[in-house]
């Protein structure tokens, strides 16, 4: 929770720092209240409501027992012995095997899957995939990771915004923006560099959760094994899911736009080539190999 609380203050900080650069470059403070207002309001409904938006652009919809038992009754068992509350549960009509969590505590989660997972997972698999899941919702991850989704594009958007009308025309007209052209180099890079830094807050908190999910999931259902062999599975589906989305890619459990590492078991860890730690660092996920070692050495340890 503190670092969700620190995430929310510092994406105040970065837009009024935003609106200030902007009110500033058109000398115009009513610019700066407007970003105040703005980020107030996008934190209050990144709070309240982001969970509905993921659901949204994901084409979710909800998932009943008579057409999807076992991942009713998985859930149910896991939740049970996790000590959580049974979340809401959605499906997204999609081939691609993925599956994600949110909500804002565990008395308002949801566990989303892909009908592909639900149709080509054993229940052993299902199992470990709604473990991974339900981690995500004990760790108190999915708030932070939910939230980061509204923060980060909106961050994005004001930028965006900022940089069109830039090149639109218009700014100060004043004698004083000749002796501050540094002040104005630097104010274009801070809205340059702030949809980047959120960017990349939202990437670290994505990777490093993922490989915490990974290991409590195997815990909880005592088999890692089942989890490994659910990723492999992922892993081994190259074709992106048909909603797939930037500003969610994160939160899924696989990446949505498609494995480029193939089956998970046999692989070099990461990719390999000139260049690989580049994708690596962008990357929405730790690759599916090196998630797959890690559970299985624990096994064996």
């Amino acid at each position: 929770m503190r670092r969700t609380w620190a995430l929310i203050v510092g994406f105040l900080v970065v837009v009024i720092a935003v609106g200030y650069a902007i009110s500033w470059y058109y000398h115009d403070i009513s610019i700066l209240l407007i970003a105040i207002v703005l980020a107030v309001g996008t934190n209050f409904y990144a709070y309240w409501a982001s969970d509905k938006l993921v659901l949204s652009l994901n084409k979710a919809r909800p998932a009943t027992r008579e057409e999807f038992f076992d991942f009713y009754t998985v859930t149910e068992n896991l939740a049970i012995t996790a000590g959580l509350p049974k979340p809401k549960l959605y499906v997204i009509d999609d081939a691609a095997p993925n599956a994600f969590a949110t909500g804002r505590d565990e008395a308002h989660a949801v566990v989303c899957a892909t009908t592909g997972l639900l149709f080509i997972m054993s229940r052993v698999e299902l199992e470990g995939v709604i473990a991974h899941e339900l981690s995500h919702v004990k760790n108190k991850d999915i708030l932070l990771m939910t939230v980061a989704v509204v923060l980060a594009g909106f961050v994005a958007l004001i930028a965006n915004i900022f940089l069109r009308v830039s090149f639109w025309g218009g700014g100060r007209r004043d004698n004083d923006r000749g002796n501050n052209g540094l002040l104005i180099v630097l104010a274009v890079v801070g809205i340059v560099l702030a949809p980047l830094a959120a960017k990349l807050i939202e990437l670290a908190i994505s990777r490093r959760r993922e490989y915490l999910a990974d290991e409590s999931g195997a815990l909880l259902t005592r088999y890692p094994e089942g989890l490994a062999s659910a990723l492999e599975k992922i892993g081994a589906y190259t074709a992106p899911m048909r909603s797939a989305n930037l500003a969610t890619a994160h939160l899924f459990i696989g990446d949505p736009f498609g494995s480029k590492e193939g089956s998970g078991k046999g692989l070099p860890t990461g990719r390999q080539g000139p260049g690989a730690w580049i994708g690596r660092f962008f990357s929405t996920h730790p690759p599916i190999a090196d998630r797959i070692n890690a559970l299985l050495s624990k096994q064996t340890s």
